[in-house]
């Protein structure tokens, strides 16, 4: 079956409704960027972060240029509770994000709200943690395929509406529970002394999504189910002793039915200003930069700018896979995060 665009040449549209009627569909959404989106990526990992709460914004545009709209976008907040100051003792992370997912001229779109709760166990005072996690919500999915032109609506020089496709003209909109949970293991080595601290931090994750199997009922006849996502991921974040620079290195691998999807990469960090330990009147400041690549689809350079409660990110995947004789075109991401932070050791 062959779907071209109104609008001409570009055939991404032939994707998304190729991918919709032989099972492809039953994948996920995905960001590039998706350390950058936690909650997105482990449930555990509500609440786990190095201040009292974070709220984070994605966007991603999908496929530039290709005369059809591809649009991912993300809110999601987080805060820890009962976590004190100073000294290890349990507490929990909660948590919820939103979700907006459009593509194509069939609009074809999931919309997803969902919230986390977390249990964090320190260990001993050794820096070491485990924390486990669940997250249920409601997702939505809809389409309107009336506007979609057929390749036997051609009548010699264009596309004529009036002419019958024989083809199904709508998808049935549905709504389905979703529930998902995972564990996660931390250990923060960090050295902070009157200048400076040194981060070193290492995360080593596991996570199942779709646990319940929802079904996806696109028409009365195909009803299939989503298949449930694994997901693994590490990641080593270390600041260079004695110098302004850092580095963080990260992988995830994500399992889906017969699908799969690799991310891996690193970055690097150049201090810009060193906060201060005990009044807390300067924050510390980072610009860094790095490359990561979605193997065999995208190699994805990435900048960032981290000022105090502030992060900014910006990344763009340049497909050298097989798509790219489709179009040439990458996709731009976006992420903007604040992070309520400690307090410093005077500061009131």
């Amino acid at each position: 079956m062959i779907y071209r665009l109104k609008s001409g040449a570009k055939i991404l549209l032939i994707l998304t409704i190729y991918l919709l009627s032989t099972n492809f569909y039953a994948q996920d959404f995905h960001f590039s960027q998706i350390s950058e989106a936690p909650l997105l990526l482990n449930p555990a990992a509500t609440g786990v972060l190095n201040g009292k709460a974070r709220f984070q914004l994605n966007q991603r545009n999908q496929w530039i240029g290709a005369n059809t709209q591809f649009m991912t976008s993300s809110f999601s907040g987080d805060a820890n509770f009962l976590k004190p100051k100073n000294g290890d003792v349990a507490h929990f992370g909660i948590g919820g994000f939103l979700y907006n997912d459009i593509g194509g001229d069939s609009k074809f779109g999931i919309q997803a709200a969902s919230v986390s709760l977390s249990g964090i166990l320190p260990i001993n005072g050794s820096g070491h943690q485990l924390s486990a996690g669940i997250q249920s919500g409601f997702t939505s999915r809809k389409s309107d395929l009336t506007r979609v032109s057929f390749e036997n609506q051609w009548n010699g020089t264009s596309f004529d509406p009036l002419i019958g496709s024989g083809e199904p003209t709508s998808l049935t909109n549905f709504r389905y529970f979703d529930a998902s949970a995972g564990l996660l293991y931390q250990y923060n080595g960090a050295t902070t002394n009157f200048r400076r601290t040194d981060e070193k931090i290492f995360l080593l994750g596991a996570s199942v999504y779709h646990a319940n199997n929802p079904s996806l009922e696109y028409t009365s006849i195909l009803n299939n189910k989503l298949y449930r996502k694994f997901v693994f991921h590490s990641s080593y974040t270390a600041d260079i002793p004695n110098s302004n620079w850092g580095y963080s290195l990260s992988v995830v691998q994500f399992f889906q039915g017969p699908h799969h999807e690799t991310i891996f990469g690193g970055t690097l960090k150049n201090k810009l200003q060193s906060g201060t330990k005990i009044t807390g009147f300067y924050q510390d400041a980072f610009f860094g930069f790095g490359l990561y690549t979605r193997w065999k689809d995208a190699i994805i350079p990435k900048i960032y700018l981290d000022f105090g409660n502030f992060k900014l990110g910006v990344s763009y995947d340049v497909t050298i896979s097989q798509l790219r004789k489709v179009h040439k075109g990458g996709s731009l991401e976006f992420l903007l995060s604040y992070t309520i932070k400690e307090k410093a050791n005077f500061k009131r």
